[in-house]
């Protein structure tokens, strides 16, 4: 049993559960995120308040799910980001679990 972890923007959350289901992961949690990023010379030149950060509304979701769930999932994510016509890939990491109660 692992704990994955997966970032996308908010407007790709369904498209990511529809992968989740392909990929038999059924129980997960989520919960909502704000990303940022850098913000460059442009955006801040150009912002009334150049101290403000601009954030992306994003969702985190994560399940402890087995190594097969995982093998499946990370190909679809992988096609589902190299089709987007976005700067914001949807990202997902593997944490191993040691132990668990």
């Amino acid at each position: 049993m692992k704990l994955l972890i997966v970032t996308t923007v908010e407007a790709f959350e369904e498209d990511i559960l529809k992968l989740f289901k392909k990929a038999g992961i059924e129980n997960f949690s989520s919960s909502d995120i704000e990303g940022f990023k850098g913000s460059d010379t442009l955006t801040i030149a150009s912002s009334w308040f150049p101290g403000e950060k601009h954030s992306t509304r994003s969702v985190m979701l994560f399940s402890f799910t087995q190594d097969e769930n995982i093998d499946r999932l990370f190909p679809l994510i992988e096609e589902f980001n190299e089709n987007l016509e976005s700067s914001n890939p949807v990202k997902a990491v593997v944490i191993p679990i040691e132990r668990r109660i």
